[in-house]
Formats: structure tokens, C-alpha cells, sequence
């Protein structure tokens, strides 16, 4: 395990480090999940392996510490995850991200351009949501003022998720899991995908088969945005079909062999 401070109050961000070459590949995970326990299996995948990678807990969540004073916003993330990568002497990495990881590591490759040198993107959150009360993921943690959610509103979202995302839910600190979600569902200003429509790096965006046309898909194709279709998997998509997810990233990375 290695860790990096990343607040003025000595906050630390930590992550679990395979060794290789260059570029460094860094795996950030969703809401309420962490790093190690989503991206093992993929980076240690014969199509994955080779590269220096680090999969990291953002703060708040798995291995990370879990500030009570730190605000949560996506930026806020990112920010933070600058702090940890310049740390670890990551520049150019090519980050691949889930869900609310995906979201952050849009904002930081707009934020911090020098640390990032390649997006894939799996399921991720390019648009704001509305709190929905009673629904799964973000949008119904949201929907929580954070004295409901604290309060015993998290014993509700801990039922509604189920063991497998409670597994890795709980390691979250309660604060950091509503905050992140509240700050998940409103987004970025400019969007998350305006920020991925204007970046120029190369950019794919891994989405389950099932779920039919991209909402704008056509305008991120326009923008050089490549949308992948992955079969027979939901929204955890490297957990769901493994095997797909390693050729689909290993392709939008540019081969098993790319970075020699």
C-alpha cells in the first residue's frame, strides 16, 4: 500500500501499486466502492498487465481517509486525486474509470491536462440527475438532506444496495458517501460532458450492450468521443464480463502491447 497526503489538514489518499512500464495506468473506482476489489481482476488481466498501475481509493472511500471537513464536489475529488498522482510522480497516466470515477477523472483531465494522457470511461456519469427519493445509487442517497442520511437514512440505502455494493459501501465514510453522492447528482459547471466534449485526448466511453443508444451519441462521436457497446453485463461492467471489459480497454488503449 503507498499513500499521499492531499489536504492542508494531512488527509491521505492511498492505493495498492502493480509494477511495470510507462504510462502509468490508474483505475478509479465508483460511488461507494474502491479500487483494489473492482480493478484487481482487470489489471492483472494478460491484455491489462505489464503497466506501473495504481488502482486508488478516492477520499472518503475503501483504504482513503474519510475527512469530515472535506466538501466532496467533484472538483474537490479531482484535486485531491492531482495531489496523490503528482506525489507518486504520475504524469500522462491513462486512467480508467467507473461511474462517479469516471466523472472525476473527466474534471481532473480538464483541471490538470499534464496528468492525464487517455480516458476510458466505463458507465459513467456525464450528466446532472435529479434526487429521486427511494431509488438506487446517487440519485436516491441525494435525496437525503445529511442529517436524514446520517441520522438512519444510510440503514435504508444499505437495503436498497444489497451485499454486494454494501460490502464496499461500508468502508465509506457516511459523510464522504451523501456528499459525494449530492455533489455526483448536480455535476460539474460545465458538465461532465461538456468538459469530455472539449477535451482532446483520446476518449472511449464503455457502456453496457443492454442499454441501448448513448443519450448523445452522436455529438460525442462528432467530438472523437468512441462509444463501445460491452455484451451480457450491467453497469459494473469489468466485474459483470471481465473477459470483454480487458479486450474493450486494452483496445481503447491501443493494444496490449501500447506505451512499449
Amino acid at each position: 500500500m503507498r499513500s499521499a497526503t492531499v489536504t492542508p489538514e494531512g488527509d491521505r489518499i492511498r492505493w495498492a501499486e502493480l509494477p511495470g512500464r510507462e504510462p502509468t495506468r490508474v483505475y478509479v473506482h465508483g460511488l461507494g466502492s474502491t479500487s483494489p476489489a473492482y480493478f484487481a481482476e482487470a489489471a492483472a488481466h494478460p491484455l491489462l498487465a505489464g503497466h506501473r498501475s495504481l488502482l486508488i481509493d478516492l477520499l472518503g472511500h475503501g483504504i482513503s481517509d474519510r475527512p469530515g471537513t472535506f466538501d466532496y464536489t467533484l472538483e474537490a475529488h479531482a484535486d485531491a486525486l492531482a495531489e496523490a498522482l503528482t506525489s507518486a510522480n504520475v504524469a500522462g497516466a491513462e486512467l480508467i474509470a467507473h461511474s462517479m470515477g469516471g466523472s472525476v477523472a473527466i474534471v481532473l483531465a480538464a483541471r490538470h491536462p499534464h496528468l492525464v494522457s487517455r480516458l476510458v470511461l466505463i458507465d459513467a456519469n456525464l450528466d446532472p440527475m435529479q434526487p429521486t427519493p427511494g431509488s438506487g445509487g446517487s440519485s436516491g442517497i441525494a435525496a437525503y438532506s445529511e442529517e436524514e442520511f446520517l441520522a438512519g437514512g444510510w440503514r435504508e440505502v444499505r437495503d436498497r444496495a444489497g451485499a454486494h455494493w454494501w460490502s464496499t459501501m461500508r468502508l465509506a465514510g457516511r459523510e464522504a458517501l451523501h456528499r459525494s453522492a449530492v455533489h455526483l447528482v448536480r455535476g460539474s459547471v460545465p458538465t461532465m460532458r461538456e468538459l469530455l466534449l472539449d477535451l482532446t485526448i483520446p476518449r472511449t466511453c464503455l457502456v453496457p450492450e443492454a442499454d441501448g443508444p448513448v443519450v448523445g451519441g452522436d455529438a460525442l462521436a462528432e467530438a472523437g468521443v468512441a462509444v463501445v457497446p460491452v455484451p451480457d453485463c450491467g453497469h459494473n461492467i469489468m466485474l459483470d464480463n471481465p473477459e470483454a471489459f480487458a479486450c474493450a480497454t486494452a483496445e481503447a488503449l491501443g493494444g496490449p502491447d501500447a506505451g512499449e
